[in-house]
């Protein structure tokens, strides 16, 4: 939508503004208007794509307010009241759906490990998934999910020793597998995603270099010479 100059030269003219925050083919229309203009933008973003043999996806695309939230790449983007403070900010924290994925993940690996391996094989298959999925969503408001999945998946690693030695007792299991009640075997140790720091993101906009302009910019230069 250009310089700052020209959105506020908008503004000051009662139109709308948009911004198009894009990752491989998903992408995000923001709209300062209302639903009229984030529909007409809709269809003319429908009418860019057809020529090239593109269609909006009916599931994935929907038109909705920034208060209502709508999660994209696995994370919720939602506006609201800061917690004691009657003031709004925009949130963003994992998806409900991303969550889901990654607790199925821990559970069907938690099935797959057989009791007879070592609880060291069962851990060098589910840390990664955990070292991944926290890594990816340690930008937002996560430390509350991430809390959630270090009972989750203790839980997961604690039934399966469970049923790896069915009669021995709690003594015998904080002795050999539960040091300080953390899963732990030989150098192997449970990965905790509560202790994943978070940092937020800081938005850059349009002071991201565009790989667009540099490359146009290299081909007129070849041009030239």
């Amino acid at each position: 939508m250009g310089t700052s100059d020209a959105r506020r030269w908008r503004r000051q003219k009662g139109l709308a503004n948009y911004r198009l925050v894009r990752y491989a083919d998903d992408w995000v229309a923001m709209v300062a208007g209302n639903r009229v203009d984030a529909e007409r933008l809709r269809d003319e973003a429908a009418a860019v794509l057809l020529p090239i043999g593109l269609r909006l996806s009916r599931e994935k695309t929907r038109i909705t307010h920034i208060d209502q939230g709508f999660d994209f790449l696995g994370v919720r983007i939602q506006r609201h009241k800061k917690r004691g403070s009657a003031k709004r900010f925009v949130y963003t924290y994992p998806s409900k759906a991303a969550l889901a994925a990654v607790t199925s993940k821990a559970r069907r690996i938690s099935r797959e490990v057989s009791t007879n391996e070592s609880l060291a094989t069962l851990l060098r298959r589910i840390n990664p998934a955990l070292r991944g999925w926290t890594n990816y969503h340690r930008h937002g408001v996560s430390k509350a999910t991430f809390q959630y999945l270090c009972s989750f998946v203790w839980r997961r690693i604690t039934h399966w020793l469970r049923r790896k030695h069915p009669k021995a007792n709690w003594t015998f299991l904080r002795r050999r597998y539960l040091p300080g009640w953390w899963p732990t075997e030989g150098v192997k140790v449970l990965y905790n995603p509560s202790t994943v720091p978070v940092t937020r993101y800081r938005y850059r906009g349009a002071r991201i270099p565009s790989p667009w302009a540099s490359t146009t910019r290299q081909a007129t230069n070849s041009a030239t010479a």
